[in-house]
């Protein structure tokens, strides 16, 4: 069987269900990059530098594909919230963030060996004003450990939220399904050009 000419440069399950979910077929190889914030980088820098290294790095090695390359950056000010790893500090994040806004920059990178294309959807989340009750026992129900900001907005945390403002609604996942959609057609990959199922 051949390999599928699109490849998803990321680890993230949920990055994988949005593309599969939206009818591409695609490989999944992880890159190995340094995902460390450089000094005085900005949470919305971090997120672009990321998601065109992870994409780059793939393309290196697989130079006849099409590569997504994606990162997703939570940003309380100037301050880069990560993926807690831990329930303690994704209850400490949560503490931060409630009653204030964030901003998620859910940066894309799609390259070939002859075309490159980057964008980033910003989504703006005014956070309730929580209880520490509310919080850990969110926590405990999602498990939010390996998301940005410690929020699966598309499990429970949108109980978080008082108010989203993005272009794209499935932007706050990881990936900005509308813009990729049209990305990938410039690259003429389109899953909705297929044969019609037989009726």
């Amino acid at each position: 069987m051949a390999q599928p000419r699109l490849i998803l440069a990321s680890g993230s399950r949920y990055r994988s269900q949005q593309l599969a979910s939206a009818g591409y077929e695609f490989a999944v190889q992880p890159p190995n990059i340094d995902e460390s914030m450089r000094p005085n980088e900005s949470p919305l820098e971090l997120a672009k530098r990321l998601a065109y290294q992870k994409a780059i790095a793939v393309l290196t090695v697989r130079p006849n594909a099409v590569v997504v390359g994606s990162d997703q950056v939570c940003a309380l000010d100037d301050s880069a919230l990560g993926k807690p790893g831990a329930a303690d500090a994704a209850i400490k994040q949560l503490q931060t963030m409630a009653n204030r806004t964030v901003t998620f920059h859910s940066a894309v990178a799609v390259l070939s060996a002859n075309r490159a294309k980057q964008f980033v959807v910003p989504t703006e989340v005014v956070m309730r004003d929580l209880t520490t009750q509310e919080i850990e026992n969110y926590v405990a129900l999602d498990s939010p450990l390996d998301t940005a900001g410690a929020i699966k907005s598309e499990q429970r945390g949108a109980l978080l939220f008082e108010r989203v403002t993005s272009d794209d609604p499935s932007a706050l996942v990881g990936l900005p399904l509308i813009q990729l959609a049209a990305t990938l057609r410039e690259f003429s990959i389109n899953p909705l050009v297929v044969a019609a199922p037989n009726s």
